[in-house]
């Protein structure tokens, strides 16, 4: 799994400076989309704001005021944005089909990071996969990939 998430962060552009790091940024559109997945059932665990920074960290390299200023400015472009489509259309044109299905295992993994899955969580993730074109298929593959690997029970049906 680890090698998956190199993969797909590593196919997004890399911009050292903290002044370039705004929406349109592939990596803040992503830890955008990650933050509105933590906080969509309306709780942000501890655990998925460290697993949010643990996924960042690990595909960026990234540590101490790096990672603070990337999860910052997700944070604030999360907050900022009236909808997704801002965030998936700059994912829409920096990631190919494959690297598109592992995003949305990432957003599985920031939906299982306290356990649980909230309706809403999943809701989400749908509406991200759609926007990104990733088939109702491969969007319930990697939900049940990722929540067997967490050892979760299968909750609500399943697509």
């Amino acid at each position: 799994m680890l090698e998956r998430l190199r993969s797909f962060f590593g196919s997004l552009p890399d911009r050292k400076q903290a002044h370039e790091l705004s929406a349109d940024d592939p990596r803040v559109a992503a830890a955008a989309l990650m933050v509105h997945v933590v906080e969509a059932d309306g709780i942000s665990d501890e655990s998925e704001l460290t697993r949010l920074r643990e996924l960042l960290a690990e595909a960026y390299k990234l540590s101490g005021r790096e990672l603070e200023e990337l999860v910052a400015a997700g944070d604030a472009a999360h907050r900022e944005s009236v909808d997704l489509f801002s965030f998936t259309s700059v994912l829409n044109r920096q990631l190919d089909a494959n690297a598109k299905i592992e995003f949305i295992g990432i957003l599985w993994e920031m939906v299982y990071a306290d356990g649980e899955l909230h309706e809403v969580e999943d809701n989400v993730v749908w509406r991200v996969a759609e926007l990104i074109g990733v088939s109702s298929r491969d969007r319930v593959t990697m939900r049940r990939q990722v929540r067997d690997r967490h050892g979760l029970a299968s909750g609500a049906s399943e697509d």
